[in-house]
């Protein structure tokens, strides 16, 4: 019997497409050389016929033509590789994630394919396999001549196994080249193309062994619906591998490659048992199993032998880690360790038959996924989003990558769902980003420390207008143009008034305090830090050098932001942010993978200074105070941009850097006047929603783990106590504290975020 089944695409030994005949074998020209095949196979052996055809062809009056039609059939083929599918996993190497295939095929030497079913196959498709030279004459006589008896009832088949296998490596080969006229030619119903098969098969079995030739073929053919070869027909019927089928499980396989379609056993059962019965039937009259055996079998009805297991095919399989799954895509399709081209790179995932194990820790998946769809649920009537990402210190490897969103590729999305992964730049997939708000302060705080001031330095909060003139620091060729208007930053209620110390403005994230910082320093040198330790814009554009940058004008994503706090969180070292741990080749040998570079761009005392400061948010007088983690030191920053459109909170241990969003991703919807989860909020800051919901993630993730706080900070960065001086501001309501090292709690401090004035628009964010 014959199937459609297609195969991998494999060059011609002489790296060329087979030439194509312009010559037409009419019915009696073929029925004699079909003949001579029988007559000379009878007397020398059937390789003895298929080097001989063309002499007697050439001295038969009726084969006028056919000697030089038979000259022109192809006659090397050399079959190669398969296409495989390519497997992705959790960093457990075990959980599969998803599955990409342009053929759903996993290749399995014959030793691990079931003696049952390679006898299955045998006894139906190809009874004299073993005694035939890659063509069966008297079959193909037979077929021949039924052929044209019963013309238009339906036609007989007679290729063999050899055959067969010829037949789907052509195909394979023009599908793989985009030959569609290739693919047609491969499968017409014309004497021509059975006798290229049987020249092909002929020269096949000279070369290959039976064994080889079978488990090729056991490779290469469909059985069902996406499912090619014999390994990925037992797994998706049975949960099996196809080493351990049981006799009624392989006959069942066996027969679904007449009709793939019209076989396969989850879309007809009842054809399915029909023809497995006959399989079986066959088995027995050739002896590879017992009557016992043929009866115990055939009694057996097909559905409750199977376990049909889903296709996992693609990144929606992947259900809370569909985003990371992405994720992981993108980065092989873009990256040139995986091939020189896009399409190169894709076909390796689709065809190159990859172990991909990534870093995703589905302990931390699951807890973040939960936590996100808590604090704000799919369905937020107002549009609402979230996300978080979670990078290891030191590594930089993702462990975590949620938001409160399925993914979908549907057009359009369903409610509840999109494509767009809002922890990633639109490179990978993700959106155009979302300005980062205050958690940008902690680049200027680590530059200030880096350049020699200190955390007990005072600087002036009182709202002030701001111009390029009092950047003195920053060269004017340094400086975006477009931000040189005046600029006046505020924060929300009063609370940055009069001198406060550098700890103070970090803990309670004074927008005006920052200003004042901002305006010491150069903001080519901030620019320089914050791109050092990890920010990235989400465009890919360098840092932005403009006066308001300070308060996190610039759009970028959380994994840039939990990676740059995983540069504090590690002492300094920064790493690029990796989502591959590992891919193995089909054949088992180890694949180049993008590496995280991680490498040393922060001072000792610098990133301790820092590491010390950003604790204090989270301290009693912090702006986040009431997100201190249970059982672990730790740090972090708050964020809130202008007419609180996006919350933000990035916080840190040594051992794990979390960065949450939220905000509606599609439009600018101030999250003000809101109810959230069931809870109105007057105003959205990143101590109202981010931080908690951090906090609940961190708790969990880290339950039962050390905490290995951080080290000291020294005393040159902590720097002298400042001399008390009646504030600058004559309204101001509070002076500095005696020791700013442990800013107290300031009565007119504000419940969450304050807000402050860009200078291309209002860019707030505080605390």
């Amino acid at each position: 019997m014959e199937n459609s089944a297609l195969g991998e695409d494999t060059p011609l030994s002489s790296g060329a497409p087979a030439t194509r005949s312009r010559h037409s074998v009419n019915v009696f020209q073929a029925m004699a050389l079909l003949l001579t095949f029988v007559m000379l196979a009878g007397v020398g052996g059937v390789l003895t016929a298929g080097l001989v055809i063309p002499v007697a062809a050439g001295a038969s009056a009726v084969a006028k033509g056919t000697t030089q039609a038979f000259y022109d059939l192809p006659t090397d083929l050399e079959p190669g590789a398969l296409a495989e599918a390519s497997y992705i996993y959790a960093n457990d190497g075990t959980t599969l994630l998803a599955t990409f295939y342009v053929e759903n095929r996993e290749v399995v030497p014959l030793a691990s394919i079931s003696p049952y079913l390679q006898n299955a196959v045998i006894a139906t498709e190809d009874r004299r396999f073993f005694s035939h030279g890659g063509i069966d004459p008297k079959g193909m006589t037979r077929a021949a001549v039924m052929n044209q008896i019963k013309k238009g009832t339906g036609q007989q088949g007679a290729s063999t196994l050899t055959q067969q296998y010829v037949k789907n490596v052509l195909i394979e080969k023009a599908n793989s080249a985009g030959d569609k006229a290739g693919v047609a030619e491969a499968q017409e119903s014309t004497m021509d193309r059975k006798l290229r098969e049987a020249k092909l098969a002929i020269s096949l079995e000279k070369r290959m062994s039976k064994e080889d030739i079978l488990a090729g073929y056991l490779n290469i053919a469909q059985f069902g619906l996406n499912v090619n070869g014999v390994e990925a027909a037992a797994k998706r019927y049975f949960g099996k591998s196809a080493a351990d089928l049981s006799i009624v499980e392989a006959a069942t396989i066996a027969g679904i490659t007449q009709r793939p379609t019209a076989f396969d056993p989850t879309n007809d059962p009842a054809a399915s048992e029909r023809r497995r019965n006959v399989v079986l039937a066959n088995m027995y009259k050739e002896g590879y199993i017992t009557k016992e055996e043929y009866e115990t079998a055939r009694a057996t009805p097909l559905v409750d032998t199977l376990n049909v297991q889903p296709i996992n095919r693609g990144c929606v399989a992947a259900a809370g880690a569909a985003y990371f799954c992405d994720y992981v895509t993108k980065v092989i399709l873009q990256d040139p360790a995986f091939g020189d081209t896009e399409t190169a790179r894709r076909d390796l995932l689709e065809r190159g038959g990859l172990t991909i194990v990534t870093t995703i820790d589905l302990g931390k998946q699951a807890v973040a996924d939960t936590e996100l769809r808590t604090a704000v649920p799919v369905d937020d009537p107002n549009g609402i989003a979230n996300a978080m990402v979670s990078v290891e210190p030191g590594t930089g490897k993702i462990l975590a990558m949620a938001q409160n969103r399925d993914f979908s590729t549907a057009e359009p999305a369903p409610a509840g769902s999109t494509f767009v992964n809002y922890n990633t730049d639109a490179k990978h997939g993700g959106s155009n980003g979302f300005q980062a708000g205050s958690t940008f302060k902690a680049f200027v705080l680590a530059e200030w420390l880096h350049s020699g001031h200190t955390l007990r330095e005072t600087v002036n909060a009182s709202q002030q207008t701001w111009t390029a003139a009092n950047f003195t620091g920053t060269p004017k060729s340094c400086m975006n143009l477009a931000g040189t208007d005046p600029w006046t930053p505020r924060n929300s209620d009063g609370v940055g008034k009069g001198m406060r110390t550098v700890l103070q403005a970090t803990a309670l994230s004074i927008n005006t305090a920052f200003a004042s910082m901002e305006s010491k320093l150069s903001l080519c040198n901030i620019a320089e830090m914050a791109d050092a330790v990890g920010f990235r814009a989400a465009n890919g554009a360098p840092v932005e050098t403009v006066m308001s940058m300070v308060l996190g004008t610039q759009y970028t994503t959380p994994l840039s932001m939990a990676s740059a706090y995983a540069t504090f969180a590690a002492g300094g070292t920064y790493c690029d942010p990796v989502a591959i741990a590992s891919v193995t080749n089909a054949d088992g040998s180890d694949h180049a993978v993008p590496q995280a570079n991680c490498k040393p761009v922060l001072d000792t005392a610098t990133v301790n200074a820092v590491n010390y400061a950003l604790q204090q948010v989270l301290s009693p007088q912090g702006g986040a105070k009431a997100s201190v983690l249970a059982s672990h030191t730790a740090a972090g920053k708050t964020g809130t941009t202008n007419d609180n459109g996006s919350a933000w909170f990035v916080g840190y241990t040594p051992a794990l850097s979390t960065a949450y969003w939220m905000g509606n991703p599609n439009r600018k919807v101030p999250m003000q006047h809101i109810t959230i989860a069931g809870k109105p909020y007057s105003y959205v800051y990143g101590s109202s929603i981010a931080a908690p919901t951090w906090k609940r993630y961190m708790d969990t993730v880290l339950e039962g783990t050390p905490d290995i706080g951080f080290p000291d900070i020294a005393e040159a960065q902590l720097g002298k106590l400042p001399v008390i001086v009646p504030p600058v501001d004559p309204n101001a309501t509070t002076a500095p504290p005696a020791d700013p090292a442990a800013p107290p709690a300031d009565p007119a401090a504000p419940p969450a975020d304050a807000s402050g004035q860009g200078n291309r628009g209002n860019h707030g964010n505080n605390n």
